[in-house]
C-alpha cells in the first residue's frame, strides 16, 4: 500500500501495520514476502511488529484486516465507536473472502495477488471519495 500511495503521490495518507497478538511482537518482515516484494521490485524498510490497542485504533480513519479472525480481533479489540472504520481488504475488491494466508501454504505469490488487488481497489475508493 505504502508503494501504491508514494507512486500516486499521495502522501497525505498514513499506513501502518500492527499485530493483534504477542506471538509476533518484534518480528520484522517474514522472508517469503521480502522475497516476493524484491521480486515486484517494491522497497520496504525492516521493522518491528507492535501490538495495537484500542487507543491507538482510535486514532486512525480506517482500519483493515486480511481475514475474518482479523476482523473478529478488530472487532473486540476496538471501541464500539470505531467498529465503523473497520473494513477487510478484499471487500474493497468486491470479494467476500480473505486474504490468502502463506502461512500454511508458502504461496506467497497468491498472498500478494491478493493484496495488490485489494490495495490498489482500497486506493482507488480513496480517491473516488475525494471527488466527491
Amino acid at each position: 500500500m505504502k508503494d501504491l500511495l508514494e507512486k500516486a503521490g499521495r502522501h497525505d495518507v498514513v499506513v501502518e501495520s500492527a499485530a493483534l497478538h504477542t506471538d509476533e511482537l518484534g518480528h520484522d518482515i517474514h522472508r517469503g514476502t521480502r522475497r516476493e516484494l524484491d521480486h515486484h521490485g517494491i522497497p520496504y524498510t525492516p521493522r518491528a511488529a507492535w501490538l495495537l490497542s484500542a487507543a491507538k485504533a482510535s486514532e486512525y480513519d480506517l482500519i483493515v484486516g486480511m481475514d475474518g479472525y482479523n476482523m473478529a480481533d478488530l472487532r473486540r479489540l476496538v471501541f464500539p465507536d470505531d467498529r465503523s472504520k473497520l473494513r477487510k481488504l478484499l471487500t474493497y475488491a468486491g470479494l467476500d473472502r480473505d486474504v490468502a494466508d502463506p502461512w500454511y501454504t508458502g504461496n506467497f505469490e497468491e498472498t500478494y495477488a491478493d493484496v495488490i488487488l485489494g490495495c490498489t481497489r482500497l486506493l482507488e475508493s480513496l480517491e473516488k471519495e475525494e471527488t466527491k
